[in-house]
């Protein structure tokens, strides 16, 4: 894929090696040129450029990108480089970073962004991952927030240990993408068996958070929030 992120600071070098480790084509984009360093991330191609200015995107090729990451240090200019990109070039998929997190509710379609990584709310996410059991956490949106990846610690006493996968009623719009177990990762079989202290994973709608969270938590309120054994 042709991929082009816009800030050179520490965040953009990461993903863009990454992204070319990956065999992905790269474009870094910076308006300072203290920040255009080619050896720091060798294999990329750079263009010394305001990421919000219609002339400097013409020539980065954006009509003919796949992605466009708006990674730089500055809301409003991810937000307006993705409502560019989405509206003047139309690029298939934008991924804006959110510095502040008072600003998260503007990264979405009204926007042009498709995808809106907080690291403020990952980490949030990271830390109650690491310690909630018996609740859902809520780890990312996608697809201009119409769907969510959620977590769930299964405890001991809730209602879906030693059911079998196949026959849970999920919500609608819920799919179990993965099952952690003993820290390994597997994707989920109708014949799969729920077990206490597995991490489930899954792909789910805002608006069926509650009865996902009703169906998979213990009756016992004083079991079903922030414990561990």
């Amino acid at each position: 894929m042709k991929i082009l992120i816009a800030g050179a600071g520490s965040v953009g070098r990461s993903v863009a090696r990454e992204l070319l480790d990956n065999g992905h084509d790269v474009l870094l984009v910076d308006k300072n040129k203290d920040a255009v360093r080619h050896d720091k991330v060798p294999g990329a191609s750079w263009l010394l450029s305001d990421a919000c200015e219609l002339s400097g995107l013409a020539e980065a090729g954006l009509e003919e990108t796949d992605v466009v990451v708006a990674a730089t240090g500055d809301d409003k200019t991810n937000l307006v480089l993705s409502l560019i990109a989405k509206m003047e070039f139309g690029v298939p998929r934008t991924i804006g970073r959110v510095n502040n997190p008072r600003n998260e509710w503007l990264f979405d379609s009204n926007w042009g962004v498709d995808v809106a990584v907080s690291t403020p709310r990952l980490m949030t996410a990271l830390v109650e991952e690491a310690v909630e059991v018996g609740g859902l956490v809520h780890l990312m949106s996608f697809e201009r927030g119409q769907a969510t990846l959620m977590e769930f610690t299964v405890h001991e006493k809730s209602a879906a240990v030693g059911r079998r996968i196949g026959a849970i009623s999920w919500p609608p719009d819920t799919a179990l993408v993965a099952i952690v177990r003993n820290e390994k990762a597997f994707a989920p079989s109708f014949d799969d068996v729920v077990d206490d202290g597995d991490e489930l994973f899954f792909i789910t709608s805002p608006d069926q958070h509650d009865r996902l969270q009703n169906l998979l938590r213990t009756d016992d309120d004083q079991t079903a929030g922030h414990q561990s054994d």
